[in-house]
């Protein structure tokens, strides 16, 4: 019977000292990250989030077609916000910076794979996922999500809960690859939807495209119809808030 609970033994045991005291400064650290982001990123609105995989061949349609995406975005007068690795957000930052807005990489040190790219006039340094991710939502305008892994779906599941919960305000949130996408779609609408797990609207929180003046004009018309990229004051407080 010891052996059976020295487990709840050592669960009680106080932690030491020296990683307590780790973690109470990681505190500014963390803090530090808000800060620059904020300060940094406030001054680039409007802007567009772009997401895909870090993995992405540059030979492989995808990534011409996320960098076709961003140069347009960026002409339409519209910086570009992407994960400053490589792949897709690579792609996204280069095309950003071949137009006429700027091309912004919100980049994260992890041990492997994530690599900064070198087409990023706006550059910061993330430690944390979670404050890395609320840089993406807070001054975007509109996300627009290429085919990518666990972290593309990480960044398009964050973004349609916190829509789907009023903690975020809507904006455009454009799936870029119809047959890369369908088969999610489909799942939402065959297992969530059937089983009441969310709402019908919540299938109109985004929409596929395939060309890239359709993901352009897709974000115009939305704002057109909204009377323009101004948030409410009301929007502004949810973003305060975000």
């Amino acid at each position: 019977m010891r052996d059976k609970y020295s487990h709840r033994q050592r669960l009680n045991r106080p932690r030491e000292e020296g990683i307590l005291s780790r973690e109470s400064w990681k505190i500014f650290q963390i803090m530090a990250e808000f800060v620059e982001g904020f300060e940094t990123l406030a001054r680039i609105e409007p802007s567009v989030s772009i997401f895909g995989s870090a993995r992405t061949d540059r030979e492989d349609p995808a990534y011409r077609l996320a960098e076709a995406i961003a140069q347009r975005l960026s002409d339409a007068g519209f910086s570009v916000v992407s994960g400053g690795g490589p792949g897709i957000m690579e792609a996204a930052n280069r095309g950003a910076q071949s137009g006429k807005s700027p091309s912004v990489g919100v980049n994260i040190s992890l041990p492997h794979e994530q690599q900064a790219n070198s087409h990023q006039d706006v550059s910061i340094d993330f430690k944390h996922f979670f404050a890395r991710k609320v840089m993406f939502v807070k001054y975007a305008s509109a996300y627009v999500c290429l085919p990518g892994g666990f972290g593309t779906l990480d960044e398009l599941a964050e973004i349609l809960t916190l829509i789907q919960t009023g903690k975020s305000r809507r904006i455009p949130i454009i799936l870029v690859d119809r047959p890369f996408w369908e088969g999610l779609v489909d799942w939402f609408r065959d297992q969530l939807l059937a089983r009441h797990m969310i709402n019908p609207e919540d299938l109109d929180l985004f929409m596929i495209l395939d060309d890239p003046d359709e993901v352009v004009d897709a974000i115009f018309d939305f704002y057109q119809q909204r009377g323009g990229f101004e948030p409410s004051p009301e929007e502004k407080e949810i973003q305060l808030e975000l």
